[in-house]
């Protein structure tokens, strides 16, 4: 068992009293059962989340919906566990659902996991994505700071030049300018 895998096992199975209902969705190998979780009424939040996450895990996509919707999660260990299995599940709506979340200023404060999943998909939308929510966080006496270093160190293992702007930026405030700078090194061609 991997250790994302073991932390979901763990936190689950104390949030749902591990019951015999809690095994069966973590021993079952039929994909159907736990699809029937996701749109069964009266489900717990524990039992979404585990079916959820295994679908993701397996590249079944009627897990795609309820992982997005854990990915936005108030509670960060559901948010982390939702881009984990969202980062494999291999569906293109992904990277698309991830930079809506990011850059929505309404949810800012559950922007962490969609920008780190945006970095980890390396797709289109996450360099424009990243550049979008870092330069909202670069406001004066911005609340957001884990959410804009996110932005710089994701920037960086990006390397995609269109960030130098923002990264430039990013260099004015005390927080983000040590980030800012091995960023910008990690651009092709930055001297």
């Amino acid at each position: 068992m991997d250790e994302e895998l073991r932390s979901l096992t763990e936190r689950l199975r104390r949030e749902s009293g591990g019951g015999a209902e809690f095994e069966r969705l973590l021993a079952t190998g039929d994909d159907d059962v736990l699809a029937g979780v996701l749109t069964a009424p009266g489900q717990p939040l524990w039992a979404r989340e585990l079916a959820a996450f295994r679908l993701g895990r397996a590249g079944d996509r009627r897990a795609f919906e309820s992982l997005v919707l854990l990915l936005n999660h108030r509670d960060p260990e559901r948010c982390a566990s939702a881009a984990h299995a969202l980062a494999r599940l291999g569906d293109p709506r992904t990277a698309r659902a991830a930079a809506a979340l990011a850059t929505n200023e309404l949810r800012v404060a559950y922007a962490l996991h969609p920008v780190r999943l945006l970095v980890a998909l390396r797709a289109p939308e996450s360099v424009p994505a990243l550049i979008t929510t870092l330069r909202r966080r670069l406001r004066p006496h911005d609340p957001y700071r884990r959410v804009a270093l996110a932005c710089v160190e994701g920037l960086g293992e990006l390397g995609d030049s269109r960030a130098r702007p923002v990264l430039d930026e990013a260099l004015a405030h005390p927080a983000l300018a040590e980030a800012a700078v091995h960023a910008l090194a990690r651009i092709p061609g930055q001297r």
